[in-house]
């Protein structure tokens, strides 16, 4: 099945309406579909480079609002939140965290957290939906959203643009490493800058 999407996702890139394509990709990923928009920026970008910073604000812009639909599920239909939730094997832990997080202890971990969702492999909505499940300010929530999408779709873009066949082959077998190990460095360097601060 994955497969399937994945190829038809990448047929889509080639589309002469590949931009709303990718509007729609990058929106209902961020709530429930499987495949990340990046499938369809390296393509797009590597067709029609003068293009790639359009490119990576239609993602952005539409994965950030597909997060706030994630969001609203998590807090308005729970029963449907949670199939979501279990077609990728986090009922548990969203289960022990819906119960265990509180605003004023964990505010800080859920921003690190939603930060990493955001920007590596992890599953984006299952955290958007948990979001709207423990009541997350929503302010905060859409801007981390922007925030960390915006500079993953932004890495994604712009080396396509600059690297194009190379980057792609790179995203294909090493680009899930990579983006969780920087997304760790970032949250790393943030929190010894709050915490030297503080």
């Amino acid at each position: 099945m994955f497969k399937d999407l994945y190829q038809k996702s990448l047929l889509l890139a080639s589309h002469k309406s590949s931009k709303k394509f990718l509007a729609i990709i990058s929106f209902v990923e961020s709530s429930f579909f499987p495949i990340p928009p990046d499938i369809m920026i390296v393509p797009m970008v590597i067709a029609k480079k003068c293009d790639y910073l359009k490119i990576f604000f239609i993602a952005t812009i539409f994965s950030a609002l597909g997060g706030l639909l994630g969001y609203y599920l998590g807090a308005s239909f729970f029963d449907v939140a949670m199939k979501v939730v279990e077609f990728y094997e986090y009922e548990n832990k969203v289960i022990d965290l819906k119960t265990s997080l509180t605003v004023g202890g964990g505010l800080y971990i859920w921003l690190a957290t939603l930060f990493l969702a955001g920007f590596t492999p992890l599953p984006f909505k299952v955290f958007t939906i948990t979001s709207g499940m423990i009541g997350f300010n929503l302010f905060i929530f859409f801007l981390i959203c922007l925030v960390a999408r915006g500079l993953r779709f932004f890495i994604v873009a712009y080396l396509s643009f600059k690297y194009g066949d190379s980057f792609n082959k790179f995203m294909e077998s090493q680009a899930s490493k990579w983006f969780l190990i920087i997304g760790i460095l970032i949250v790393s360097i943030l929190a010894a800058i709050y915490f030297i601060i503080k």
